[in-house]
């Protein structure tokens, strides 16, 4: 009898794997070099594992060196999430009703599962981008949207392989129905039979109804331009925080993760504009900043902290073409959709596998090709008539900001 109950679960649990890994465009992509760190790295320890970023250096134009230091850039991976759905029978109600309808129960229990994964791992989209396209109310509806924002997203600088996006399961159509007009006939052939961009401008595009959103403090709702007043520079002459005017009093004004963008064409100053990542050049692309903690406003003034810290000062961090000035001018987003552009597999997932429930029938199973880890297993209460099902899962997921790039997208 354990061998059968065992020979179902593992059944009920490869059915739910590939449920996971088909409905879910966030899960299925996701870099899973680090997918089991706790076996794959030899003597770490925790949940946490850290791994390197490339090193930045600066160019001295000259053949009389400047040693500069070298630094090991690294970033964190965290498996911090944990998930379960479970059920349970009687005896009776498990013979007559459902024993052959548990594949069923399996496949909605993890498709649960797999919607709260996928939306966590989405989430990465509001939290980590500092740059950003769009404006968060003019829906991004043409390939000549698409072609812009993947523009300002190499502009920066990006990797060139594996660049993807992930936009609203909505923004699709009227994208497909802006190219059926153009006279590209193997491409529109293609899309009028499935309906989706699929592959465009070295970018494989798509679609999910799990993008998170994100509500903006008032200030970006209102639309309200603010001022540079003042800000206290870091030993090293990088700011991460500014003291703005034109806030008014609003113990909401601001958001942690709002979006804000440093205004062109103010009088009296030169318009903002971000570094190359590499080579440190001037480019095209605006200075824009993520939030890191909300902010209230008091008599007109309001303090925001932000990333990245801007730095003007020459240097491996330099990243703004100009010094920050009192009179120059931001503004911030209102609420919006969270769409994302990545390349480069900057967007890391781990889902470590979980340990039998000895002495419960366990089927612990890791698909192979994305990664995802579910366990099940199943046990009952003894003398009490209750036989219990559990699907349960543990993960973690971080971004790359300097990889990643921002879909501002109407809500």
């Amino acid at each position: 009898m354990a061998n059968n109950v065992l020979q179902d679960v593992v059944t009920y649990n490869k059915a739910g794997l590939a449920l996971l890994q088909n409905s879910y465009a966030f899960i299925s992509t996701a870099n899973k070099k680090y997918k089991d760190f706790d076996r794959q790295v030899p003597q770490n320890l925790g949940a946490t594992v850290s791994f390197d970023l490339p090193p930045r250096f600066n160019t001295v134009n000259s053949l009389v060196i400047s040693s500069q230091s070298a630094e090991q850039r690294v970033h964190q991976l965290t498996v911090d999430k944990e998930a379960s759905v479970s059920y349970d029978f009687t005896a009776q109600q498990f013979v007559f009703n459902v024993r052959d309808y548990m594949d069923v129960f399996g496949r909605s229990a993890v498709a649960e599962i797999g919607a709260k994964v996928e939306a966590d791992i989405a989430l990465n989209a509001k939290t980590a981008p500092f740059r950003f396209y769009g404006d968060g109310v003019t829906p991004i509806s043409s390939y000549l949207s698409l072609a812009n924002a993947l523009a300002y997203f190499r502009n920066f600088g990006a990797a060139k392989d594996n660049t993807r996006g992930y936009l609203s399961d909505l923004t699709f159509p009227a994208i497909v129905n802006s190219g059926l007009n153009q006279f590209t006939p193997n491409r529109n052939e293609k899309e009028m039979n499935s309906w989706e961009v699929g592959d465009f401008s070295r970018c494989q595009w798509y679609q999910s109804n799990l993008l998170p959103t994100h509500t903006a403090g008032s200030i970006g709702e209102a639309g309200t331009t603010l001022t540079v007043v003042s800000f206290v520079p870091a030993a090293d002459g990088s700011i991460s925080a500014i003291t703005f005017s034109g806030a008014g009093t609003d113990p909401d004004a601001v958001k942690e993760f709002d979006s804000a963008q440093f205004s062109d064409g103010v009088a009296g100053q030169a318009n903002l504009r971000f570094l190359t990542f590499i080579g440190h050049e001037i480019s095209q692309s605006p200075v824009q900043m993520r939030v890191t903690a909300d902010a209230a406003s008091a008599a007109g003034a309001v303090t925001i902290s932000f990333e990245p810290p801007l730095q003007s000062n020459a240097g491996k961090d330099k990243n703004i073409n100009v010094a920050i000035a009192a009179g120059q001018q931001i503004t911030i987003l209102p609420s919006h959709r969270c769409g994302l552009i990545i390349a480069g597999n900057p967007l890391f997932c781990a889902m470590p596998r979980l340990p039998d429930e000895n002495p419960f029938p366990t089927s612990n199973l890791m698909d192979p090709e994305t990664g995802a880890a579910l366990r099940m297993y199943h046990g009952s209460l003894f003398g009490q008539n209750q036989r219990a099902n559990v699907h349960d899962i543990i993960w973690g997921s971080t971004l790359v900001p300097e990889y990643s790039m921002k879909v501002a997208l109407p809500l």
